[in-house]
């Protein structure tokens, strides 16, 4: 991983802002899509379409991470994954990203540092040729990371919630409760005798699960299956960021039809495959017959239960995450 120098030693108050931003920008790539990136009052982005997908997403400290168990390069790439998922889903490819970090001013810039260097290699990893164009630094009491991010349809018409038809299959490409495993591991063993996120524990977790672990912590979302999908003529999709059932009980909603889940295909333990949140996978649904293209599975199938979630014709009792009546402190 290229580093633009070491990390600072100081903390965001003893450098101040400009200072700050002098240490991160050249840590981050603009992207393949700007015109003109970080520096002026706006970035300017190239949309050769005539059309833009936009969306953002908030990660705060508390119900969306924990700075005893990621370190900033892990917060970086995952800010990157969440966001890149949702441009995916739309069947567009990412092009740049705007990112605000609210901080306690007493945090090493280190932190500002290592974040900065996640987005790059997540970017670099997940949506290769897209960047950060621009962005905001504030002070807060809870560590809080906004991001915003944009994609380019390609001329494709963009790949709705509200397209799946009766017959159609279902598809899902990425883990299915990994990383709900992952955090079940780090509160089970990370934490300290009150129930703390505990730093030295959260290593040991680390150390015998470490691809579950880092399914919570930096998730490998398989973006480019958005493009994939839309170009085999996917008739909806979304990204499954809340758990399998509660998502695909969007597209349900919005099709005004029903997804019937193969208990097969969800693995050991089908409850947590269907509950699990943030794995960040895509779900889509497919004309019958249609060539579902690598690496989504076939899943189930879409049938005449308007709004509704089943399993083997069955309706799920599984549901997912919830920001606000699902908050119980043992969010990631």
């Amino acid at each position: 991983m290229e580093r633009a120098e070491p990390p600072s030693t100081a903390s965001i108050a003893d450098l101040g802002e400009s200072a700050v931003l002098a240490r991160i920008l050249p840590r981050l790539r603009s992207g393949d899509a700007a015109l003109l990136g970080p520096g002026d009052d706006a970035a300017v982005v190239a949309a050769a379409d005539g059309r833009f997908v936009v969306t953002c997403d908030l990660l705060v400290h508390g119900p969306d991470f924990r700075l005893a168990w990621s370190t900033p390069y892990e917060l970086g790439w995952k800010a990157a994954a969440t966001n890149l998922t949702d441009v995916a889903a739309m069947g567009a490819r990412p092009t740049a990203l705007v990112v605000s970090i609210a901080a306690p001013p007493t945090s090493p810039v280190s932190v500002l540092e290592g974040v900065a260097d996640g987005l790059r290699e997540g970017l670099a990893a997940l949506a290769p040729g897209a960047g950060v164009v621009g962005g905001d630094l504030s002070a807060s009491s809870v560590f809080t990371i906004a991001v915003t991010a944009f994609g380019d349809l390609e001329g494709r018409a963009p790949v709705l919630r509200s397209g799946a038809r009766i017959g159609d299959v279902v598809a899902h490409a990425g883990a299915r409760g990994d990383a709900a495993r992952g955090l079940a591991l780090l509160f089970d063993g990370g934490t300290d005798a009150a129930g703390e996120p505990d730093p030295a524990r959260a290593q040991q977790v680390r150390a015998r699960h470490p691809e579950l672990v880092r399914a919570q912590l930096a998730p490998e979302p398989p973006v480019g299956a958005g493009i994939a999908a839309a170009l085999a003529g996917a008739t909806a999709m979304l990204d499954v960021s809340d758990g399998l059932a509660r998502d695909a009980r969007r597209i349900a909603e919005a099709s005004g039809v029903g997804i019937d889940f193969a208990a097969s295909a969800l693995g050991d333990d089908p409850r947590l495959a269907l509950a699990g949140a943030e794995d960040h996978g895509l779900l889509a649904t497919f004309p019958a017959g249609a060539e579902v293209p690598m690496p989504f599975e076939v899943v189930g199938r879409v049938v005449d239960e308007p709004g509704a979630v089943l399993v083997d014709g069955v309706i799920a009792g599984a549901d997912g995450w919830d920001a606000y009546s699902g908050w119980d402190g043992r969010s990631g």
